[in-house]
């Protein structure tokens, strides 16, 4: 009877604790303008500006130059047919192809057209000719729309080079000799094959986490410049105190970031009319780990932050590349095996693998398992580096504290 008393009262100690580590936390998070403005104004924010910039999701009219050296019939129908692309937009008629290189870095065009004074000659003969594509590599999107928009046009005109010499009596049976194999563009998942349905997935899921390091990291930089950690000494007489610490903390940061990521992940796609094929239930089952793992990473990483601007290079420095380690920039299979190893190490990478299946392909919890199980094992993982962070720190604030004391009870005797 007494154990069972011990116990409840015990468990009831605990309860107080973790609501008296989350009060204290959250007290200290509205009052921080800092840590405001990384738990509130960024993640409210930041979404909306990023997906502004890309609600365009393509390009159009994207203008290219034209060095012309056949001066023909064929070649005037190409460019006809590139003009006629709502994708591209002829812009200058250059004599050679210098002129056109100088538009090019004027940033007049975006792309050079030349066709050789052969270009008619060859098709004559039954010669294989070309076309040379020259395009600004700097801008993805600007050479996707006059790299594919020259090939359709190539291939079309192909066809129309080679039906009367198929020797075919009927229209079909030219159809037929010049694509013997009709393919049908259909675009999965990405609809609209904008730039936007694709990145804005991934981006969302790394705010989330990008600014909760930086809001923890915050808040642990401001409590080492304060030595605030002594605060928490009188709750982590015991080893189990550390755990209250952590989770009080871990409630305050959850609580905030509930309603973060479903403005996020739910009404940002709405507002700029994104695809998503979100179902609630498997967006619950994959945030909760998501924001707990991420919760728990930083709470880890802020025994690197000694003073309040760590946070920020640490953070702007690692954004770009846990985005390329997810593997949604750059193909995972080309990925060296040691930065998969790393990228593992990293909430965001199963977050955004999880979320982009969910939002952009429907699919329900039970396909996302890998993910889903792996984000879990990182909260345990890192639930439990947390609290040896946090004990180390609090411990060296007790020693700090009773320095203090024997500092200043020497002056008194002295």
């Amino acid at each position: 009877m007494n154990k069972d008393k011990g116990l409840l009262k015990q468990i009831a100690e605990g309860i107080s604790d973790m609501c008296y580590i989350w009060w204290i936390e959250m007290k200290n998070t509205f009052k921080d303008e800092g840590m405001l403005l990384f738990f509130i104004v960024v993640p409210l924010g930041y979404p909306l500006l990023y997906s502004w910039i890309y609600n365009n999701e393509v390009v159009r009219e994207v203008p290219v130059a034209i060095v012309d050296a056949s001066h023909s019939k064929q070649s005037r129908e190409f460019i006809n047919k590139v003009d006629a692309s709502p994708d591209t937009r002829v812009a200058y008629y250059c004599n050679n192809i210098d002129e056109a290189k100088s538009l090019v870095g004027m940033q007049k065009v975006h792309g050079v057209l030349y066709f050789p004074s052969d270009f008619e000659k060859d098709i004559g003969r039954g010669v294989q000719t070309h076309v040379d594509v020259y395009c600004d590599m700097s801008l993805m999107l600007t050479y996707k729309s006059i790299y594919q928009t020259s090939q359709a046009v190539a291939l079309d005109m192909n066809s129309d080079i080679q039906k009367p010499k198929s020797g075919s009596i009927t229209i079909r049976d030219e159809e037929i000799n010049t694509q013997p194999l009709a393919v049908d563009r259909i675009q999965m998942f990405n609809s609209t094959g904008g730039y936007g349905n694709a990145l804005l997935p991934a981006v969302l899921i790394l705010i989330l986490q990008q600014t909760l390091l930086l809001g923890i990291g915050l808040s642990a930089g401001t409590a080492r410049e304060n030595n605030r950690y002594k605060d928490l000494v009188p709750i982590s007489k015991h080893y189990n105190g550390i755990f209250r610490i952590v989770l009080g903390k871990s409630m305050c940061y959850m609580m905030i970031y509930c309603v973060m990521a479903a403005y996020i992940t739910l009404c940002v796609p709405r507002f700029f009319h994104y695809s998503s094929l979100v179902h609630a239930t498997d967006l619950l089952g994959l945030m909760i780990p998501y924001l707990l793992s991420a919760i728990f990473f930083g709470m880890t990483l802020s025994c690197l932050v000694r003073y309040r601007e760590n946070v920020l290079l640490l953070v702007v420095f690692t954004s770009v590349p846990f985005l390329f380690l997810s593997g949604i920039s750059w193909p995972q299979s080309n990925i060296p095996q040691f930065w998969k190893l790393v990228g593992d190490l990293i909430p965001s990478t199963f977050g955004i693998r999880g979320f982009l299946k969910i939002s952009s392909m429907g699919a329900t919890l039970h396909d996302i398992e890998p993910e889903y199980h792996a984000l879990w094992i990182q909260t345990l993982v890192y639930f439990f580096t947390a609290c040896l962070v946090y004990r180390y720190q609090i411990i060296s604030a007790r020693k700090h504290a009773i320095a203090h004391l024997e500092r200043i009870k020497q002056k008194l005797e002295s």
